[in-house]
């Protein structure tokens, strides 16, 4: 049963959704948008547009580029993998179909976008959570690194990461997503899915990469400190080492606060939203649900942008070098 809205939430909902109108209890695209709603669509392409591209700039180099097959960027390849079909399938569904159409009414539409919207940012999520692991013995256990982080076991990782991210985004749809208030009390179903949805899909993998990126920093900060000793703590050596130990720290600060930046909010909206007698705007929501989908944009700069190697593949692509002979075997 569609819940009902009273005189005053549709005159409400109405006039802060820039481009649908209200046709009896069914929204639909202005025939006549402003240029608020103009601009607004333009924002949102290029934002999908700048998400496929990066994210399709890092698939096209660790595809090619044979320097690059190893499995920390296999994950990164996974991690954009996740976030290119969130630029090329979520974003338009979410364009095409805002949050508003889909609050009110749960069309089959509104379920196959929430369910792609789900199990994609779930995946990218994941990957980003196994990145994180293989940092951490990276760094921490360098000697066992390649024994504990082979090949296999990057694509045993990356098979759990699409497997859960696909079983959390089926169960959840099943169970009743709840994106509005629920009208008197939500079912046991709906309650479970806006708590364990976001728990499984968020909030238990950003708690293990915050675990991880304090013990990552702990440890390097030792291993500054023992190369300081040991070299005595000379002038430029020290310059040195404190130069590591700020660029590690910042390198660390952006990656977790972009990570949180973006996806905190809507996952406390998420959790909120459904027991709360005064819910928050539609607009808010959607500009929550938009900042979400904008961190598969940002990954790229973030996970490939910070390596040498990376930026040199990106040129030799954007350039047109690898069409102009065999260029896979090129030192970058």
């Amino acid at each position: 049963m569609e819940p009902k809205l009273t005189v005053n939430e549709t005159f409400f909902i109405d006039n802060i959704n820039i481009c649908n109108d209200l046709d009896n209890t069914t929204y639909i695209f202005t025939s006549y948008p402003g240029i608020m709603c103009v601009f607004a669509y333009m924002f949102l392409c290029l934002l999908s547009i700048t998400t496929i591209c990066g994210n399709l700039l890092v698939t096209i180099s660790v595809i090619y580029f044979r320097q690059l097959h190893s499995p920390t960027n296999y994950l990164i390849f996974s991690l954009a993998i996740a976030d290119l079909l969130v630029g090329v399938l979520v974003f338009p569904l979410s364009m095409i179909f805002t949050v508003t159409s889909c609050l009110y009414h749960q069309h089959v539409f509104c379920k196959i976008r929430d369910c792609l919207d789900v199990t994609l940012c779930t995946s990218s999520i994941l990957n980003l959570c196994c990145i994180s692991i293989d940092r951490y013995y990276a760094v921490c256990e360098p000697l066992t690194y390649r024994t504990k982080i082979s090949v296999h076991v990057t694509m045993l990782m990356i098979a759990m990461s699409w497997f859960i991210s696909a079983l959390i985004g089926i169960c959840i749809i099943i169970a009743g997503f709840s994106q509005g208030t629920c009208e008197e009390m939500c079912s046991i179903k709906i309650l479970i899915a806006n708590t364990m949805g976001p728990v499984l899909s968020f909030y238990l993998p950003a708690f293990i990469m915050l675990c991880i990126y304090l013990k990552i920093f702990i440890v390097a900060q030792k291993q500054v400190n023992s190369i300081q000793s040991v070299t005595c703590q000379s002038k430029r050596s020290g310059a040195t080492v404190s130069k590591m130990e700020r660029k590690a720290t910042i390198t660390l600060a952006i990656v977790m606060g972009v990570f949180l930046l973006c996806l905190t909010p809507y996952f406390l909206c998420v959790i909120f939203q459904p027991l709360s007698r005064n819910p928050p705007p539609v607009l808010v929501i959607e500009t929550l649900n938009w900042l979400t989908l904008s961190n598969s944009m940002l990954n790229p700069f973030i996970y490939a942008f910070f390596y040498s190697w990376f930026r040199s593949a990106f040129k030799m692509i954007i350039s047109g070098k690898i069409f102009q002979g065999d260029c896979a075997n090129s030192k970058l």
